[in-house]
């Protein structure tokens, strides 16, 4: 559509005073547009969906993750049918003993994480098979947890820690954004360092005081359970503090698992950037235009460059182009080599008919 004589372009927006002098100096230098990000989700009907209605939440756990929910709900049943079945078999079970539905799920968390003290034990063939398979459902629960709750948890405080660092510098919005992707794996390390340490006093503190260990006996209690060593010769055996282990037992040993996943994350990440790095600063040559050179007409263009520089640093793969690529033909219905927004059209329409 024109307007005055001029035609309008598809993806308009507001031009900065160095894009200006750049687009003087070089009036026959083609113009390059930075991509758009897609539309914001506040912009997107809530009624359009794949399957259906997007379903809201209004309740007590609106604010909460979905994937958060579902690790809850499977938590909440495990250890709803683990008391069951180990208080119906609790005579089966040896052991030093105080409440029994307080043993059975305690017994239950101890079997879930592995820790195994050993005060209470199963006493029969048939509850030693249901501790085994106990012990492999939570642990793949635990790895679920690891890999879903926590982490969700722990990008909630992301922001405030970064705040906290910097509370002596003026960072704008932008800086703040970028200073979170940038270092966003460290300071889940830090934050999971911390989480820990907490953990670790509370429990140390809570042994000494309540379970009447000397300090020394309690740390080293607590470093054996979030290890899930285990030895036994020191627990929780008081009805007091195994109704304390029922909370502390499980985020103490998730504590831990956390903090090693991340300081992996963080190594992994330190070598993603030392090849981007090298991919940066090494010198082109003409083997690299050839590679680059997707259409094989003896020029790159920019977004051949590009494509061939991702997928060097290991961003894309080839297999992610393709897709890619296939999704572009679809759309591009009169195979112009462009897209237009009567292509978009037309490729709604002919999929609505299929």
């Amino acid at each position: 559509m024109a307007s005055n004589g001029a035609q309008q372009p598809l993806l308009s927006g507001s031009v900065g005073p160095t894009s200006q002098r750049i687009n003087e100096c070089h009036p026959n230098r083609r113009r390059i547009r930075r991509v758009k990000s897609s539309p914001l989700a506040e912009q997107v009907p809530s009624d359009i969906s794949i399957n259906g209605p997007i379903p809201r939440y209004d309740s007590f756990w609106g604010g909460l993750h979905q994937s958060l929910k579902k690790v809850a709900v499977l938590l909440a049943v495990y250890l709803g049918l683990g008391t069951i079945c180990f208080y119906v078999v609790r005579d089966d079970i040896k052991g030093r003993k105080t409440n029994p539905i307080l043993d059975s799920v305690y017994f239950c968390i101890v079997t879930m994480t592995t820790v195994g003290y050993g005060d209470l034990v199963p006493d029969s063939a048939p509850v030693k098979l249901l501790a085994c398979v106990f012990v492999f459902t939570g642990m793949a629960l635990g790895g679920l947890i690891l890999s879903r709750a926590a982490d969700y948890l722990i990008d909630k405080q992301e922001i405030l820690l970064i705040k906290a660092l910097h509370m002596h510098e003026k960072l704008g919005p932008a800086s703040s954004l970028k200073e979170i992707e940038t270092t966003k794996v460290k300071y889940k390390c830090y934050l999971a360092l911390a989480i820990l340490s907490v953990l670790m006093l509370v429990g140390t503190v809570f042994l000494y005081m309540v379970e009447d260990l000397d300090i020394i006996d309690a740390f080293y209690c607590v470093c054996s359970t979030i290890t899930t060593l285990g030895y036994g010769d020191k627990s929780f055996s008081t009805g007091g503090g195994r109704l304390f282990a029922l909370f502390w037992i499980l985020t103490g040993t998730i504590g831990l698992g956390l903090l090693f996943l991340y300081i992996a994350e963080l190594f992994t990440e330190r070598r993603q950037r030392a090849l981007v790095s090298w991919v940066l600063t090494r010198k082109t040559t003409n083997l690299d235009l050839e590679a680059a050179d997707i259409d094989d007409d003896g020029v790159v263009r920019a977004a051949e460059f590009i494509l061939y520089k991702l997928k060097e640093m290991g961003k894309i793969s080839q297999e992610d182009i393709a897709l890619v690529m296939e999704e572009f033909e679809d759309l591009d219905v009169d195979e112009s080599g462009t897209l237009s927004a009567s292509d978009i059209t037309l490729a709604q329409s002919t999929q609505m008919k299929k």
